[in-house]
């Protein structure tokens, strides 16, 4: 059986279009918050809190759902917050954790374009 012969365009500058880059801004801003839900139990932290009736979580409502220590759970919920998915309100000892609306959103927007 013979090959049939592969004519390749080497003319153009690239095979296709590429779409217009995010600025270093938006990048490193996203970059956040996909660091943030890179790891399995702040994406666990963070849907009990959005699927919460109240709105709202206690930390100290967090720990026995992922076996994790109080201290431990505070580390991660302390990127969440950095990465602008939830809130935090210092209220007497304990801090109460509420999703923001719109960082998941604005996420997929900036990367949908």
């Amino acid at each position: 059986m013979n090959a049939l012969p592969v004519t390749i365009d080497t003319s153009a500058d690239s095979c296709c279009t590429p779409g217009q880059a995010m600025d270093d801004g938006t990048a490193h801003d996203l970059a956040k918050v996909f660091k943030a839900l890179g790891d399995p139990t702040r994406v666990k932290l963070l849907s009990m809190i959005v699927g919460s009736s109240a709105g709202e979580m206690c930390v100290c409502d967090l720990t026995d759902p992922v076996g994790l220590s109080q201290p431990t759970i505070s580390h991660h919920m302390k990127l969440l917050v950095e990465a602008g998915l939830v809130t935090r309100e210092q209220r007497g000892k304990w801090a109460y954790y509420q999703p923001t609306t719109g960082t998941l959103a604005d996420a997929a927007k900036a990367l949908l374009g």
